[in-house]
């Protein structure tokens, strides 16, 4: 339905509408995988910031081992698409759900996480029905206190009945730091951070000790990719919003060396104040939680220095101009950083890919919208 806009102005484009600037997206990608590589870690970048596969295959060929993700539908997504390596980091819980895994190790090859019993006998017991294997990691609290087993004595009781089970084969493990990913001090947050996947580490050890095979080590946050892959333990990292480097992760987790490669187009609707300007982007479009998103200039390259957006409603963001910007006309059109990727993604249906102010191509998001 998109096809018509191949080599237009992006200025052209019907507003809002969710874009990326390819030549710093692919030089984020190629930076990336290249460092982790140097660091001797493998790459599963976590799919929750795009939901595309046609980007997940570009991650693949810059060296990324496969997808993270966080539901069963989203795996669907990327499985349909050819991609195999799937971790679903999430526990899953329900018998439909479990039929739906049993399924998918029949044409991919995913990695499912527990932190109890419970989830693992399950998961078990519907494979073996099946007639088929899947592979798990357990996930062990590492520090942020959502999900994830005890360490120590709760884990290895775990890993040890876990690894008795027939119709699933466990693993290794996984951690997330990311209540860490934002402290401001890089003393603090790096010690907290290495203190954390020491956690990993033990762990790991302990199960090779009791003959648990322990071959997947999983972490990393794009806002702890430089500290986490210095560390011994993990063998892969899931950062993955590092390809789009929102100001989230470079203002709020001290991500540098990456360049903001995501634009919201929007139009100017109204202009009832001097000092004000409507948009046709509001929370509908742009997620307000977690980062706010930066008002550049108008799509022709115009700066706004002295234009910020103060709120967004359901439909409109509004304006506040300073001087320097309140000659903004109705139909001018602006571009917008988003300030979180995770949260913006899921309100679009397409990405418009730029290079050189036209549009290249068009990439759906067929993983926005898949909860179960």
């Amino acid at each position: 339905m998109f096809a018509n806009l191949i080599g237009r102005p992006k200025a052209e484009l019907d507003t809002p509408s969710l874009t990326v600037d390819l030549d710093a997206f692919e030089q984020n990608v190629d930076k990336a995988a290249a460092f982790l590589a140097s660091k001797n870690k493998q790459w599963r970048p976590h799919a929750k910031c795009h939901k595309s596969p046609v980007i997940a295959h570009r991650l693949l060929r810059a060296g990324a081992i496969g997808v993270t993700c966080a539901k069963v539908s989203e795996a669907e997504v990327f499985a349909q698409a050819g991609i195999r390596d799937i971790l679903i980091a999430n526990a899953i819980v329900g018998s439909q759900k479990l039929e739906r895994v049993a399924s998918l190790t029949h044409w991919a090859d995913p990695v499912i996480v527990v932190d109890h019993f419970v989830q693992a006998e399950a998961l078990a017991a519907m494979c073996r029905k099946r007639g088929t294997t899947c592979r798990v990691i357990l996930e062990v609290n590492i520090g942020m206190n959502r999900v994830g087993i005890r360490p120590g004595t709760d884990t290895r009781e775990l890993a040890q009945g876990v690894a008795k089970l027939p119709g699933i084969r466990l693993v290794g493990i996984m951690g997330y730091e990311g209540h860490l990913l934002a402290l401001s001090d890089p003393e603090e947050k790096a010690h907290k951070i290495r203190n954390a996947i020491a956690i990993l580490e033990e762990t790991r050890d302990t199960m090779l000790q009791d003959g648990i095979e322990c071959s997947l080590v999983s972490a990393g946050g794009t806002g702890s990719i430089e500290i986490t892959s210095e560390c011994a333990a993990p063998t892969e990292l899931q950062s993955g919003a590092v390809i789009f480097a929102d100001p989230f992760y470079s203002e709020r987790c001290g991500l540098v060396g990456y360049t903001p490669a995501l634009r919201l187009i929007a139009t100017v609707v109204s202009r009832g104040k001097l000092e004000r300007g409507i948009l046709d982007a509001g929370r509908k479009t742009l997620h307000p939680d977690t980062h706010p998103s930066k008002l550049i200039g108008t799509v022709e390259g115009r700066p706004l220095n002295d234009a910020v957006i103060a709120s967004l409603n359901a439909e409109h963001g509004i304006l506040e101009l300073g001087p320097q910007s309140q000659d903004l006309r109705i139909g001018d059109k602006v571009e917008i950083i988003p300030g979180y990727c995770d949260f913006t993604m899921i309100l679009h249906r397409a990405l418009f890919g730029i290079r050189g102010g036209l549009v290249e191509t068009v990439w759906p998001i067929p993983g926005r919208g898949c909860l179960q």
